[in-house]
């Protein structure tokens, strides 16, 4: 199965998704699974995972709803107030979807910079793995050191970063990044999406050449056993096409043997979110 784990829907809100500038004017409209299934065929991807966008439990039976529609889609990572006492409950209502593979929390907005390390949220993400939860880290490389430390309190739990942990790569600043994604790398229960790249280089003229350091970086960093490839569709088309996006991640692997490729687009993604093959 080749996978896409990381893109998103949404059937666009102007005060929900205040988030979307009018810089990014190209996202201001619905995206949903007819506009997806299309690019997906044509890329030869078989599946994907729908990830939570808007901080909400009716974000999350939005996209369970999404995929029980549609089979390509193969698992959601949704939202729950995972700082609620009542969480447990809730964790236990979102059992019964099989398609909910696990939970994020958009931590990259938070005003406060250690709000992965708060009591409460850690209390929650604890609970997370007799549920058989995973839990997506969605921060910028500023909270590699606090995201590293957050990780070491659960070495039982599955967690993936999505986008790299969104290096600066439009500044080509790299070391506080490298040595920062290097740190996490070394807990074996933290696995890494190569996604969300194109959007932190400069969207009009971004190459592949300015790119690459990164992708040298995590693979060093990760191994080609705990990386996955993700389009961050929407998103990226800020800044590039569905296939463009695929074609950078193809071309830096096109050395790579066909047992690894595999991994990388689909093997790895089916393994970490426990997805029917």
């Amino acid at each position: 199965m080749r996978v896409d784990s990381h893109q998103h829907f949404w059937r666009y809100d102007s005060v929900r998704d205040g988030w979307i500038t009018d810089e990014m004017a190209v996202l201001k409209r619905d995206f949903l699974p007819s506009d997806l299934l299309p690019e997906l065929s044509v890329n030869g991807i078989n599946a994907c995972i729908a990830v939570q966008a808007d901080q909400s439990e009716n974000e999350t039976r939005f996209l369970l709803d999404l995929a029980d529609k549609h089979r390509e889609i193969a698992g959601v990572v949704g939202w729950v107030n995972l700082l609620d006492p009542k969480v447990e409950e809730r964790l236990g209502y979102f059992s019964q979807f099989r398609k909910l593979r696990g939970f994020r929390h958009v931590v990259q907005a938070e005003p406060d910079g250690r709000f992965l390390l708060r009591k409460h949220f850690l209390r929650g993400i604890g609970m997370l793995a007799r549920f058989g939860f995973t839990y997506d880290i969605l921060i910028y490389e500023r909270h590699l050191a606090v995201a590293n430390e957050f990780v070491q309190h659960f070495p039982e739990q599955k967690f993936v970063i999505d986008h790299i942990a969104k290096p600066q790569i439009k500044n080509r600043s790299l070391d506080n990044w490298a040595r920062g994604i290097r740190s996490i790398a070394k807990h074996p229960n933290a696995w890494c999406k190569v996604s969300g790249l194109v959007t932190e280089a400069d969207w009009k003229r971004w190459t592949a050449d300015d790119i690459r350091p990164y992708l040298d970086g995590v693979f060093e960093a990760f191994g080609v056993d705990r990386l996955m490839y993700g389009s961050d569709w929407p998103v990226c088309l800020l800044a590039a096409n569905y296939g463009r996006v695929k074609s950078l991640l193809e071309d830096y692997t096109q050395h790579f043997s066909a047992t690894d490729k595999n991994k990388i687009f689909g093997g790895n993604a089916v393994r970490f979110y426990g997805l029917a093959a």
